[in-house]
């Protein structure tokens, strides 16, 4: 009656296995433990004809179990199964080192472990069947007198019969290379009958070749009289199939001592190879486009860089990332990102020549290491062919896709003498492409490290910024032309830096938002605006809105909604007077999501303005889509409002369609009288600027709102032209 003994630390698996184990066949008992120790105890008291246990477990993992399961005598030859994770390679190797029989990959499939348990238990069979063969024949020896030749023919004739149940090729040949005996699991591979082969070299079936090595290491044992170690080799069987066997030659001797033939083992192990190579594969491939990961790529770097110190050409890395596939991920869902994925690997594959890499890092950056290549204008040729490969239509799901790529490029020997200097080097290159407005491809150079330790530095110096309160808040008044009376005001974002410095967001915001500390930064000025807009009124001061720029960052990877409720609900203030500065890009990369939102804060009382309008797209669809309040029109119209017609007839458009469309509408970075005269005629509801008021802080602004707000509606007194534009863009 067969005993399968089963090791999971994990209930759950403990009874699936050991469900499926006694479903295998009648009679077998099956026992499972979730303790090593427990189970090495009961090894101690009783047989076991099957281990399965698992590689990870608290205190004693797998590999260690089957090392000590193997150093008890009774256990030497039990066979055991190691079950492990697709990624647990070296866990396996492990596992196999330590004297495992196989392994299972975890989670299990329901027919591939029956049939393995089945196969084992049979093999188990098979040993003891030997072993009671073995153990009767002694037996029979000491009780039996009978005739010496009698006896050794009665031995090797049931000696034959146990080699013919052994799953392995066994044959032994005298000093002359013929075969003295071969079991019929070889000859059956050879396609004969043992006694077709008896008399002949044995492994003429399988070539000349893998005959005459074969002869080789037999005259080898013969010379030393030792066995030979262990060693792999491919066999054609008679049927075609290549299979892979684990050989074992060792000397027999006869009754004085003397090698008269040399004895061959042959363990088929061609499921364990294919094994390890899909392993192998799967540690060096990506797996969704299966092209080589960034450990291959680092692999034939290596080799690379080798080839070019015994004197070989250079070569290019190309790194290459798609422009804001990011958004087209989250708008269209992972499942068609994945598809769109696969096809720019199969365009990459596609422009690489042989001995080229074509290499997927990870998310939507991929690489290209072109080899035997010395002039960059070869490199510059293969990253604009890829440029232009790219920029063809994409089809998925009957949907039309446009996709474009940033490329950044190293050339070995200028650029780099190692494989992390030159990854990191076309990194560089590969960001400076995308700052330099993306689709396009760029060559290392030397000042982009430079440029790039001045970033760290600078994102080091923000964090810590943020961490000691470092940020100030300053207002730029809004006024109303009708009335003259500020009306609202616009939260901009300073840094005050150690030594007194005073520092506007356009030397950082750029950075912030690139490592995602864009998100803090803006919600700590929201709740800052929020409190202190609320703390004006208490003060004295009549209700003021209170402008804030919201970025594109916040509404990809934040929940904008409970933020501005969070800042609303913390400082008190009526969201009536929070008015929200959208810039289009934000409308524009996710509308229904951002719609959903933008109408729920509406509901609330929030009020939305969009900010630089008549710099991008200047949708009506998205204007009419969305709970918009008022357009705010970019400074740049405003700067030669007087003396550029083209630029007057775009600020009379912009303040047409917001009033036809019931919009408000305020221009920033007024600074003239003639501008605010201007503006005046031209209708516009409310303006911002140095005319009026640079940044300043809450203080001085309540005490400008006081006195402007207190006297006559007219505009005041010119201010000088020279005073320049504001420079900020929206609010922090």
């Amino acid at each position: 009656m067969p005993v399968v003994l089963i090791l999971d630390d994990r209930v759950t698996n403990r009874n699936i296995y050991s469900r499926l184990a006694a479903s295998v066949g009648a009679g077998v008992t099956v026992q499972a433990f979730g303790d090593a120790e427990e189970a090495l105890d009961w090894i101690e008291r009783n047989p076991v004809d099957l281990i399965i246990t698992d590689y990870k477990m608290p205190r004693m993992d797998g590999s260690e179990f089957v090392r000590r399961v193997r150093a008890k005598p009774p256990c030497v030859d039990v066979p055991i199964v190691v079950i492990t994770a697709y990624n647990d390679r070296s866990y396996r190797l492990s596992a196999l080192e330590a004297g495992a029989t196989d392994f299972l990959l975890s989670p299990a499939d329901r027919y591939e472990f029956t049939t393995r348990v089945r196969n084992l238990l049979e093999l188990r069979r098979q040993q003891l069947l030997v072993k009671q063969r073995a153990h009767t024949l002694e037996r029979e020896l000491e009780r039996s007198e009978r005739s010496r030749e009698a006896l050794l023919r009665n031995s090797r004739e049931a000696l034959a019969q146990v080699i013919d149940t052994v799953p392995a090729m066994i044959s032994a040949t005298d000093r002359d290379g013929r075969c003295v005996f071969v079991n019929a699991y070889h000859a059956a591979l050879a396609g004969a009958t043992p006694n077709d082969l008896v008399g002949h070299d044995p492994g003429e079936p399988f070539g000349r070749a893998h005959a005459e090595r074969s002869r080789a290491l037999d005259r080898l044992v013969f010379q030393s009289a030792e066995p030979l170690p262990s060693y792999e080799e491919e066999v054609l069987d008679a049927n075609g199939v290549r299979r892979v066997f684990l050989t074992t030659k060792a000397p027999l001797r006869d009754a004085e001592g003397t090698v008269v033939s040399v004895l061959t083992t042959a363990l088929d192990i061609t499921d364990r190879k294919l094994a390890e190579s899909r392993l192998r594969h799967l540690a060096h491939h990506d797996g969704l486009t299966d092209l080589p990961n960034r450990v291959l790529l680092r692999e034939r770097l290596q080799r690379e860089l080798a080839r070019g110190r015994r004197g070989g050409r250079g070569f290019a890395l190309h790194i290459l990332d798609l422009d804001r596939f990011k958004a087209v991920n989250d708008a269209l869902g992972h499942h068609l990102g994945d598809r769109l994925l696969c096809q720019v690997a199969d365009r990459l594959r596609a422009l690489a020549r042989t001995g080229d890499t074509v290499a997927r890092l990870g998310g939507d950056e991929f690489a290209i290491l072109q080899v035997g290549v010395d002039d960059p204008e070869d490199a510059a040729a293969l990253a604009r062919r890829t440029i232009a490969a790219l920029a063809e239509p994409f089809l998925a799901d009957a949907q039309e896709f446009r996709l474009s790529a940033s490329i950044g490029i190293t050339f070995h020997p200028r650029d780099g003498t190692d494989a992390d200097e030159l990854l990191r080097n076309a990194d560089l290159a590969m960001y400076q492409a995308k700052e330099e407005g993306r689709d396009v491809f760029r060559f290392f150079a030397a000042d982009m490290d430079r440029r790039a330790r001045e970033a760290m530095a600078l994102e080091g110096e923000l964090r810590a910024a943020l961490a000691r309160g470092q940020f100030v808040v300053h207002y730029q008044p809004q006024v109303n032309l009708r009335t003259g009376r500020i009306v609202g005001a616009e939260a901009l974002l300073r840094w005050h830096r150690p030594g007194g410095t005073l520092t506007r967001p356009g030397d950082f915001l750029a950075l912030a938002e690139e490592t995602g500390l864009i998100g803090p930064i803006n919600e700590w000025v929201l709740r800052t605006a929020c409190a202190e807009a609320a703390a004006w009124q208490r003060e004295g001061l009549r209700p003021l809105r209170v402008s804030v720029n919201l970025s594109a960052v916040q509404f990809r990877k934040h929940d904008v909604r409970r933020l501005v409720v969070s800042a609303l609900e913390a400082s008190g203030l009526d969201p009536v007077l929070l008015d929200l500065e959208l810039t289009e890009g934000i409308l524009l990369e996710n509308d229904e999501t951002v719609a959903q939102v933008l109408r729920d804060l509406r509901r609330l009382g929030v009020r939305f303005s969009i900010d630089d309008f008549g710099t991008g797209y200047s949708s009506l669809n998205y204007i009419k889509n969305f709970p918009v309040d008022r357009l705010k029109i970019d400074q740049s119209f405003i700067r030669n409002l007087r003396t550029d017609p083209s630029d007057t007839a775009i600020v009379r458009a912009i303040i047409n369609l917001g009033h036809s469309l019931g919009l408000g509408v305020i221009a920033e970075g007024v600074e003239t009288v003639e501008q605010v005269t201007q503006l005046i005629a031209e209708g516009c509801d409310e303006i911002q600027g140095h005319y009026y008021s640079h940044p300043v802080g809450t203080q001085e602004l309540q005490a400008l709102v006081r006195r402007m707000n207190g006297v006559s509606a007219a505009p005041p007194r010119d201010r000088q032209a020279g005073d320049g534009a504001d420079g900020d863009r929206g609010a922090p």
